[in-house]
This record gives structure tokens, C-alpha cells and sequence, in this order.
């Protein structure tokens, strides 16, 4: 949600509270900075802020207005809350877990979580130090997050391992789990009639609702993540990943690592981690994203699959 954005909900906010009676649309126009002029414009963007107040919980009333015209407003006995307070340590991490989907497709959720906090007088801060990253590269990620806060099924076609072409599935999705850098969904599929997981990059095409919100409910005790992880087998084997961190850089890396030391006198500015890992290619894309400040010195594999990343964005 850009800032432009986010101040003209916020305006929006308290001038529908501070109303006495309800406002006409176009009260709320000449009243609210960032409106553009009357018209369908103008139309078309308070429909959209609207429908924003109503997903973010926020109790928009209608009722006549002048010359019977429609109005709204927002009633303070509905919209106050008891009062919240956060410590400065949970604040902060409430703001990491915002930064954390800032640049995935939880973006909007998070930016109208802060919205939710700031109208409500709670500022967040940053943690210094603190890298979060969280990726959803997979296409299907958005449409089986929003059928899963939805219990709304699902309908995808699915290239399984060891089949030729993709099959067509229904699910109705119970929860979304990341495991050693892959996405995660496990469900009731309705074509097997038992529980199921599937990954992700392995969903082919695009992923469509079969059926409307609230169709499922989740079975009581549901664990998401053991369903994965019995699914998915035993862990694979933990070896050590040896790396050549520039001093200044990499924090996550350090809070992660097993040990942590100065490099040698020829190393001026840099220190070595050992870090345990499982997944090649998650750690791959995670180290290549620290760019020139991380260098992978052991394994070989390790080191190749880095090298890959780094050559394939130059290219």
C-alpha cells in the first residue's frame, strides 16, 4: 500500500468518525485530501477505499443524507476498541513481521495490518540488524492463500512425480507450509477423499476457486505442518556450509550460524561462519541474495549452485 494510499484511508477514517450525521459522497470528497475531482474518477477510487475499510474490519455505516442521497460514517461505539498497548520490544516485532512480506504477495495484508495499528496509535520499529525474507516465487501462491483464509476449494492441475501430464485436482486447502524452502499446501482432496499434500512449483496453469468462501471448515486438532512433514518424508541429511562473511553484513547469517570467528590475517574485514543446512537449493538462493558481502568457500556443490544464481541475474 503506497503512503498517498495509506494517508488518504487514515483521512478517510477520521472524518467519517468526527461526522455527526452521515456524509454525502461528494461531502466526503471536498473533505478528504487526495480525491480527484467529480466524476468516475472519483467514483471508482472511493468504491475501492470503501471495500479497503470493510476487509480491514472497520464498521462503515450507510443512511440517508441530504436530499435522501446515500451517506456514510463510521460509528465511534462500533469502531473503538479497548485500548491497546504494545511494549516497545513487541511493536518492533510486529513491524519485522510486516518487513518480512513486504516484497511477497502478503504485501497488502501486512500493509493494512500496520494501517490497523497506527490508526490505533501504535508505531512500529525497525530492528536493527534484522534481515527477514520470506520468498513465494510460485505463480500459484496468491489463489491458494486467499482459499485457504478463505475455506474456499480449489481446482489445479498437478504434475506428480513419475506421471507423464498434469492431473486435474480439488482441494479443499487447510493451511500452507514453507519446509526447506518449498511451498506447501495440505488439504481434503475431494478426488481421493483423504488428506493430501501438494508442492507448489508443481501446480501447472493457473489455480481456480470450485466453489464459494466458507464451503469447508478445517478438521479439529489439525496440525498443517506435521501433515507435511509426514508427507514429505524424512529430513534430509544436515551437513555444514563454510562462509566468508563481510564484517558489517550478513546478521541473519550470524544469529544462524554454528560458529562464528574472526578470518584469517590475509582476510582483513571478514569472517568465517559455519552454518548447518539441508536444501542445496534454498540455501543456494539465500546466499546469493547477501550478493558480494558472502562467499561460499565449502562445499563445492554449495559454492556452484551460488555461482549459478549469481551468473543467471547477470545474464
Amino acid at each position: 500500500m503506497s503512503r498517498r494510499k495509506t494517508e488518504r484511508l487514515l483521512s478517510l477514517v477520521l472524518c467519517l468518525l468526527a461526522a455527526r450525521r452521515h456524509l454525502t459522497a461528494e461531502q466526503i470528497r471536498t473533505a478528504v485530501p487526495g480525491y480527484p475531482g467529480p466524476g468516475e474518477a472519483f467514483k471508482r477510487m472511493f468504491e475501492r477505499d470503501k471495500d479497503e475499510l470493510r476487509e480491514l474490519g472497520i464498521p462503515l455505516e450507510t443512511g440517508p443524507a441530504r436530499d435522501d442521497d446515500i451517506g456514510y460514517r463510521i460509528s465511534r461505539h462500533d469502531y473503538e476498541l479497548p485500548e491497546i498497548r504494545f511494549e516497545t520490544d513487541e511493536a518492533a516485532v510486529l513491524g519485522l513481521a510486516a518487513r518480512v512480506w513486504r516484497r511477497a504477495e502478503l504485501a497488502e495484508a501486512a500493509a493494512g495490518g500496520l494501517l490497523k495499528l497506527r490508526a490505533a496509535g501504535v508505531e512500529s520499529e525497525d530492528i536493527p540488524g534484522i534481515e527477514p525474507r520470506v520468498r513465494t516465487d510460485d505463480a500459484a501462491f496468491p489463489a491458494i492463500w486467499q482459499a485457504v483464509r478463505d475455506r474456499r476449494p480449489l481446482a489445479f492441475s498437478y504434475q506428480a512425480v513419475g506421471r507423464a501430464v498434469p492431473q486435474r485436482r480439488h482441494l479443499e486447502p487447510w493451511g500452507v507450509v514453507s519446509r526447506y524452502g518449498r511451498w506447501y499446501v495440505g488439504g481434503h482432496d475431494r478426488d481421493r477423499e483423504a488428506a493430501r499434500v501438494f508442492r507448489l512449483s508443481r501446480v501447472k496453469g493457473p489455480v481456480s476457486f470450485d466453489g464459494p468462501p466458507g464451503s469447508f471448515t478445517v478438521p479439529a486438532g489439525t496440525d498443517v505442518r506435521d501433515l507435511v512433514r509426514s508427507w514429505g518424508g524424512p529430513d534430509p541429511p544436515r551437513r555444514t556450509a563454510v562462509l566468508r562473511v563481510r564484517q558489517g553484513a550478513g546478521y541473519g547469517l550470524r544469529q544462524w550460524a554454528a560458529t562464528s570467528r574472526q578470518g584469517p590475517p590475509d582476510e582483513p574485514g571478514w569472517d568465517r561462519l559455519e552454518c548447518p543446512f539441508s536444501e542445496v537449493d534454498w540455501l543456494a538462493g539465500h546466499l546469493a541474495s547477501f550478493g558480494p558481502d558472502v562467499v561460499v568457500l565449502d562445499p563445492p556443490d554449495l559454492r556452484e549452485a551460488v555461482v549459478g544464481r549469481l551468473k543467471a541475474v547477470m545474464t
